[in-house]
């Protein structure tokens, strides 16, 4: 554990605040949901994943539309790959800027070329997922050659996964 060396009191409602330093260098944005833990004798903070709490059945969903499509697939949180299709091994691998964005603007993306996102050199096919109260994370189809039916299975992945984390 790393100390920071800053200190903060609890008010009357027991409200601390997080510093805007550690919020920065975390990656927190305001209204973002954060996980409580206790451990030993220590309070643990954690910034909260939708998509990693259905880590399982997304690699399931991932898993099958991989394998009928014959694509690989990556699904990810805001911050990084949480699954991958059987044939990859890209699992926590952060996120680069252009991808982020994606997820801020909620916006779906299809390369024109070989694009070099996430180290690899293959066509895109992108589509956020987007829940009731936010955009958690990306469906990401790759693929050898540009082909229109890379955004169906994409958007079909999509659905499967926020129809989940909608039960969650």
């Amino acid at each position: 554990m790393t100390k920071s060396g800053i200190t903060r009191r609890i008010d009357e409602l027991g409200r601390i605040v997080v510093p805007k330093e550690i919020r920065n260098n975390l990656g927190i944005r305001d209204g973002e949901p954060l996980e409580i833990y206790i451990e030993n004798n220590s309070i643990i903070i954690k910034k909260y994943s939708q998509v990693e709490n259905i880590k399982d059945i997304s690699k399931i969903i991932c898993d099958i539309i991989s394998d009928i499509c014959k694509v690989d697939i990556l699904i990810t949180d805001r911050e990084k790959v949480i699954v991958n299709s059987n044939n990859l091994n890209m699992i926590n691998i952060e996120l680069d800027k252009f991808l982020k964005s994606l997820i801020d603007n909620r916006e779906t993306y299809i390369s024109n070329g070989e694009d070099n996102y996430l180290n690899i050199k293959k066509y895109f096919t992108i589509v956020p997922i987007i829940t009731s109260t936010d955009c958690s994370g990306l469906v990401i189809i790759l693929s050898k050659s540009k082909n229109e039916e890379n955004l169906t299975y994409a958007k079909l992945a999509q659905k499967l996964i926020v129809q989940k984390l909608d039960v969650a």
